[in-house]
């Protein structure tokens, strides 16, 4: 337990939320929300792994590698189940442990929900719930046996509301929430924080639809108070803070960075 006085609040406090010496994996870290996040704790001092699928996380082990952290590139499609024990065991090796572990690869498939095809409800489902799983699994294994670590899952507002013709991205999101819980509620006492940020309407590559069409993107900013879309960098902070022991306490949370839209 961590102790506090008047002398020492302000040191002591700013300590909780360094990474010196922590090893991270990141997933989907080759741009976007990702790049942000594994960027974000290397610059609090942890080393990162890097995780790309289609696009290889060049920039963002560069980026890395200035800030004087080691960076690992990853590679593998989570939609193959032997994936996620390749990137666990590739970090591990390269590192020696695991500390923390960022679940924030997705995709998502648009369609009516009539006409949803069984193959993109697969992949979505597999990519954004079964790896999240699987991974945790994998690296909570690790984290068990050393008494400590910290899982961050990207959830979404989709997590609590239905979203419009991507039914299976909110059934996964909705799982990848409940998930964090259940896996809370096992570790928690062992060591473990296993929480969620659920981002809201962010400029990315997966937004790019709603972004470019123009009465979509006429009422998503009319309903954020904060009266813009998020930037990835928006996430850097909550991931540090779930990443760090200054989250010690938190367990099973999902904390929603999204502008205000879900107190709207």
């Amino acid at each position: 337990m961590k102790t506090f006085s008047a002398n020492n609040l302000d040191t002591v406090i700013l300590d909780q939320f360094k990474l010196e010496g922590k090893i991270a994996l990141v997933t989907g870290a080759s741009a976007g929300l990702g790049q942000a996040i594994a960027i974000a704790l290397a610059e609090a001092g942890a080393d990162v792994a890097c995780h790309g699928n289609t696009r290889p996380p060049d920039a963002t082990l560069e980026a890395i590698s200035r800030l004087g952290r080691q960076a690992l590139a990853v590679a593998g499609d989570l939609a193959n189940k032997e994936t996620p024990s390749a990137l666990v065991e590739a970090t591990i090796e390269k590192f020696g442990r695991i500390d923390i572990l960022v679940n924030n690869a997705g995709t998502i498939r648009r369609a009516p929900a009539v006409d949803y095809s069984e193959e993109d409800w697969q992949t979505v489902i597999e990519v954004n719930l079964s790896a999240v799983f699987r991974l945790s699994q994998l690296a909570g294994r690790n984290m068990l046996e050393q008494g400590s670590g910290k899982i961050v899952n990207i959830a979404s507002l989709l997590s609590f509301q239905g979203g419009i013709t991507v039914p299976a991205y909110a059934a996964s999101k909705g799982g990848v929430a409940q998930l964090t819980k259940a896996l809370a509620n096992e570790w928690a006492g062992k060591g473990i924080n296993v929480n969620a940020i659920a981002p809201g309407y962010m400029r990315t590559d997966n937004t790019k639809a709603l972004q470019q069409d123009e009465t979509r993107n006429r009422q998503i900013l009319e309903r954020i108070p904060a009266a813009r879309w998020g930037e990835p960098s928006d996430l850097a902070g909550a991931a540090v803070f779930l990443a760090s022991s200054a989250s010690d306490y938190v367990n099973g949370h999902v904390l929603v960075v999204d502008g205000g839209w879900m107190g709207r």
